[in-house]
């Protein structure tokens, strides 16, 4: 399996707008396949993936089903997944099989990740025994794990060849991938033992030993280590290509730095729409599917805010007689809450990039109760003069500067401590950790700010 890359003559960064696509949607409505055919020849596959996804689901159909019209497999690849789930309907098996063959491995393993189980066999049956025994194998793998982003396709050499066969056989041999970064050095029983960048092979003269120009110095994946990881490892070492070995410690595959990106941008991307509470959406998705997404932690926020409002109604006749309490509890919870947002952002970073440890994690949490302290002083004295001008009234001032402090502090110590606690619950910390942080600053201060002001109005 290999994408051919036909690409290098083709238009970059096509600028297209609204006009362009009702062109190409008044060509799909006249059956002329032939131009939208030739105009996406001329593009780069990104634009022209970038086409399709502007078209509703009703003119994407379409155009899937016209006559002669074949969807490209560069094209196909440069499209989300959820229009890739949705144009997979309107394939037949033998043009999925057409674009699995023309694909990388970890292009087409993505692909049959869209595939209804009963629709995978036949499509699997269809691949020549070598790309059907390696995407079954691929599959078999959890779905985050090294497998799932490797492509199998990669350059591997004997450890006693010299240059000039190595570069011989990189002449001769129509099989290898058609662009490289690095060369294998693997033993008799194909165990990976180092690398050599191809620019180094270039530069060398043909008598040398590739054992004596191999760097020995290399990350070594396992199959089934998880894709986040991965990242990781290719992020903290610099690396723009790494082995991947089976359980016996065999070269089965090759992890790229641009697969690496995608997986990166893949989990910044999921994560930061956790914590809004809206899963994996994609802007294509219908209505009904975001309002699904959405409902679920829209409830959840429900439930909690009637929390909040049950710690203001045990103050309903405090706030009565005093209505600036009314006026002023917002501010002292709208404080701690975005301040919390603040901590649980960088702590679900420090997180997902492995850098909070048992280590630093006493000293994290110092210098959030630290910092929670130091806001809570500087806002304490800027709230309590803006109240003291409104209200003309120290004892309000004072409330609230001692719940902006209180809160702050709160604020602080659980955006750490609720991520960090889901985690050791094997929870997802993107997922929750909004929804109980903000309850809990919500809670404590109109608790803090109320009660305080309670006991100094009414004792």
């Amino acid at each position: 399996m290999s994408l051919v890359k036909k690409i290098k003559d083709k238009k970059v960064n096509f600028e297209f707008n609204k006009e362009y696509i009702n062109v190409v949607i008044g060509k799909i409505a006249d059956n002329d396949a032939l131009f939208i055919t030739n105009s996406f020849k001329e593009m780069h596959p990104a634009d022209a993936a970038d086409i399709i996804e502007h078209l509703t689901e009703n003119d994407r159909e379409k155009l899937i089903k016209l006559n002669n019209f074949k969807i490209e497999p560069e094209v196909f690849v440069e499209l989300n997944e959820s229009i890739q789930a949705e144009i997979i309907k309107y394939l037949s098996s033998d043009s999925i099989v057409m674009i699995l063959k023309n694909l990388d491995s970890d292009d087409a393993i993505k692909i049959l990740e869209n595939v209804e189980e009963k629709d995978k066999n036949s499509i699997l049956s269809s691949l020549p025994p070598k790309d059907r025994f390696a995407l079954l194998e691929s599959l078999s793998y959890p779905e985050d794990s090294a497998a799932r982003i490797m492509q199998r396709e990669f350059t591997a050499i004997p450890s006693n060849w010299s240059v000039g066969q190595t570069i011989d056989y990189l002449r001769e041999n129509k099989d290898l991938p058609e662009e490289f970064l690095e060369i294998f050095i693997i033993d008799e029983e194909f165990k990976p033992l180092g690398s050599v960048p191809a620019s180094k092979v270039l530069r060398t003269s043909r008598d040398t030993k590739m054992l004596s120009i191999m760097s020995e110095s290399q990350q070594l994946i396992p199959v089934d280590m998880d894709k986040e990881e991965v990242g990781h490892l290719f992020e903290n070492y610099n690396l723009n290509s790494a082995c991947v070995i089976d359980k016996n410690s065999k070269l089965v595959g090759m992890i790229t730095s641009d697969d690496v990106l995608t997986v990166l941008k893949e989990e910044a991307e999921e994560d930061t729409l956790r914590l809004a509470g809206v899963g994996d959406e994609e802007i294509t998705d219908g209505i009904l599917k975001k309002t699904k997404r959405r409902f679920t932690w829209l409830l959840l926020n429900l439930f909690t805010a009637i929390i909040a409002s049950i710690v203001i109604g045990f103050f309903q006749e405090d706030i009565e007689k005093v209505v600036a309490l009314a006026v002023l509890m917002p501010i002292v919870a709208s404080m701690g809450g975005n301040a919390g947002m603040q901590t649980l952002a960088v702590t679900i970073r420090t997180i997902a990039t492995n850098e909070l440890t048992k280590n630093n994690f006493t000293q994290n949490i110092l210098k959030e109760f630290s910092i929670g302290i130091l806001n809570g002083i500087i806002f304490a004295i800027i709230s309590a003069g803006v109240v003291q001008l409104w209200f003309n009234d120290t004892t309000l001032s004072l409330i609230i500067s001692i719940s902006m402090v209180l809160n702050m502090i709160v604020a602080g110590l659980f955006g750490i401590l609720v991520p960090v606690s889901l985690k050791k619950m094997n929870i997802d910390p993107a997922i929750a950790s909004s929804v109980f942080v903000t309850t809990i600053t919500d809670v404590i201060g109109f608790l803090s700010f109320l009660g305080i002001g309670a006991y100094f109005f009414y004792n």
